[in-house]
């Protein structure tokens, strides 16, 4: 092996292309591949997203409506026949708080949990959570248990 027989290890090199803008001699040079004026043929041009060559974009064709509430508090619904079924299956007791939750997967850590009423419950149950139906409070309290607001 010797200077003039290196090259590089097999796989190593993936660029096939010719390096555009390199002088005439390269066949690539001149206006390197961009053809003549015109915003294309610029540096720093770069397209919007979204641009149709100046035709109304589809996102202002199309016409809004409603109301999107920014302070929107989102919650994680959960209801009574998912609580039994962490019964039945004896992950849980008598206590179901915000870590059963998040451990059974049910609930992400930083989302808020409201029990909602589908279902029954058959078990006594102390759960606690960031918001109760009435339903599902009057369910857990008829079961016997108790519905602690987080």
């Amino acid at each position: 092996m010797n200077l003039s027989n290196l090259q590089p290890a097999e796989g190593s090199v993936h660029n096939q292309n010719k390096r555009v803008g390199r002088g005439e001699g390269s066949g690539k040079g001149g206006t390197a591949a961009r053809g003549h004026k015109g915003a294309k043929s610029r540096s720093g041009y770069s397209k919007k997203i979204g641009f149709e060559g100046g035709q109304m974009p589809l996102q202002r064709r199309v016409p809004k409506f409603g109301f999107k509430n920014i302070n929107r508090v989102e919650y994680q619904g959960i209801n009574l026949d998912s609580l039994q079924l962490l019964v039945d299956n004896g992950v849980v007791t008598d206590t179901v708080d915000f870590t059963v939750f998040v451990d059974t997967r049910l609930a992400t850590k930083n989302s808020l949990v409201k029990i909602l009423g589908r279902g029954e419950l058959k078990t006594k149950l102390k759960v606690s959570a960031h918001k109760f139906t009435a339903s599902a409070k009057a369910a857990i309290e008829a079961a016997g248990g108790e519905a602690v607001t987080l």
